[in-house]
């Protein structure tokens, strides 16, 4: 993918308003992620150029936390809670509908780009268990014959 300018540019103002302090990683990272959804290489460069931090380190963080992602997501983000009180409420089974629906495995992407499925271990609802959250919009008491409903909502508005 091809970062245009006005993003790089504003990276970069952003880097030099922090100081350039290589203690600002985590901060430039989100800022990053905002403007564009994802951390693509290209932009973890001129992360790393600008704040005089080895890509490898920068790359390290990235990859550590599990909010930072390197690859593109869907306009949805749909997180279907496994935790131990919605898989014995039928997650699983949510779940499997959602892949079957969308002809997605977990962690990958909608071909339009509408939808990415995630796992998601616990959201703090468990009293609505089985629980499924799309774009942090929370869904309680889910059964696999509501995943066509929920999908559709979401369509429409495109």
């Amino acid at each position: 993918m091809e970062i245009s300018q006005e993003v790089i540019t504003e990276i970069k103002d952003y880097i030099k308003e922090l100081g350039y302090d290589k203690n600002s990683l985590i901060m430039v990272l989100h800022k990053a992620q905002a403007l564009l959804g994802y951390l693509p290489r290209e932009i973890l460069v001129v992360i790393a150029e600008e704040l005089k931090i080895p890509l490898a380190k920068v790359y390290g963080v990235v990859t550590f936390y599990s909010f930072f992602t390197t690859e593109k997501k869907g306009k949805n983000r749909i997180g279907v809670c496994l935790g131990t009180a919605c898989f014995v409420r039928g997650a699983d089974k949510v779940l499997e509908e959602f892949k079957k629906q969308l002809d997605v495995d977990m962690d990958e992407t909608t071909e339009d780009g509408l939808f990415t499925l995630e796992n998601v271990r616990c959201v703090g609802a468990c009293g609505l268990a089985p629980v499924v959250s799309i774009n942090g919009k929370i869904y309680g008491h889910v059964k696999k014959e509501d995943v066509k409903s929920i999908l559709d909502e979401y369509r429409k508005g495109e």
